[in-house]
Order: structure tokens, then sequence, then C-alpha cells
């Protein structure tokens, strides 16, 4: 399918140029995710949405597995390809996810063996939360027995920004970037 809206391009003006750099990672030399050169057609909105990104990823209180876990997992299950594949190829080997885990963020069950206690709790909030836009007392209960209150504020927080990450990359059709993994096909991601 064809993207929906295209992504700024070279040469940028010098604002989205400093206001792409902003969106990726120090260190980082590839050029910046499609998802940013399409939010920079409306910079009000993207310096708005930076923000909040920038605080999850890189100044939350998760720890990096938890992190990624619950990003990779919203982002399995509303069915966005392009999210997942970028994060997955991106934070999974530093986050602990091995290749294993990884397929099975987007096709395992929060009871599967490879889970921890702690990763089990996590799925299944992110999970009741796809479903439900709740958590019900039992999975918030299991859920508190791994994280503090800002930990567990701050889940919610990340589960409903990466949901909403996911709606506009679907909706927008995002093409994948080249180099990110692909979401395996399950029933699961095809849900949306």
């Amino acid at each position: 399918m064809k993207q929906r809206i295209d992504g700024v391009t070279p040469p940028y003006e010098p604002e989205t140029d400093r206001a792409l750099n902003r969106w990726m990672p120090p260190g980082i030399t590839r050029e910046p995710l499609m998802l940013f050169k399409v939010l920079e057609r409306h910079p009000e909105l993207a310096s708005r949405m930076r923000a909040l990104g920038a605080g999850l990823l890189v100044h939350g209180r998760l720890a990096d597995a938890d992190r990624e876990l619950v990003i990779a997992r919203v982002t399995a299950r509303s069915g966005c390809a392009y999210e997942w594949g970028v994060h997955m190829a991106t934070y999974a080997e530093t986050a602990g996810l091995t290749p294993q885990l990884v397929a099975l963020t987007a096709t395992g069950a929060p009871d599967d063996p490879a889970w921890s206690a702690r990763q089990t709790a996590l799925l299944r909030a992110v999970d009741e939360l796809h479903v439900t836009a709740g958590v019900s007392d039992p999975v918030w209960n299991g859920l508190r027995e791994h994280l503090d209150e800002p930990e567990a504020l701050e889940l919610l927080v990340l589960a409903g920004w990466y949901r909403t990450i996911a709606y506009v990359a679907n909706g927008v059709r995002i093409e994948a970037e080249p180099w990110a993994l692909a979401l395996p096909e399950t029933p699961r991601s095809s849900e949306g």
C-alpha cells in the first residue's frame, strides 16, 4: 500500500534539519526515521510529541528491558509493523531481548514459560489495556508486585503513547525502514 503522507525531503530547511536531528538519539548517523519526517509536515505537533516521546524513551523510570517489552507488545498487538520493526532492530539486543523473546512479543502469550514473572505481569497489563482500555484488579496487583507507583503510572502512559504512534504509523501507512525487523504475521497482530 502506498504511504499516504510523504515525509519531508532533503535539502531540509534549517529549522526542519534541527528538528529532525532532535528526534534522533545521540550518536545515530542514519537518516532520520520516516515517522519523524512525516510528523515534521506539522512542526508544531511534532514538537509537542517529541517532548513526551523523548521523555519516555530517554528519561523514563522504567528499565530499558521493561520499556522495550511494553513498546514491542503494544505495537505488535496494534499491528504496527513499522514501529515494532524499528524498536526491535534498534533496542532489543541492548534491552536483553533475545531473538526468541523478540518473536514472542508478537506471537507469544503472557504465560509463556520463556517470560519471567515480571515480564508476564507487564505483558498481561499491556494485553488487557489493548482489549479493554483498562486494567483489572488482579492484573494491576500482579503489576504492582514488580513496579512502584511511578513506574506503574509510566507504563500506562508508555502503552498509550505507543498506541498513538501505532495509530499514526498505521493510519499514514508509513513504509518500513529498510533496516527494520519484520513483524511476524500472527492473528494477534492483524486484530489491531
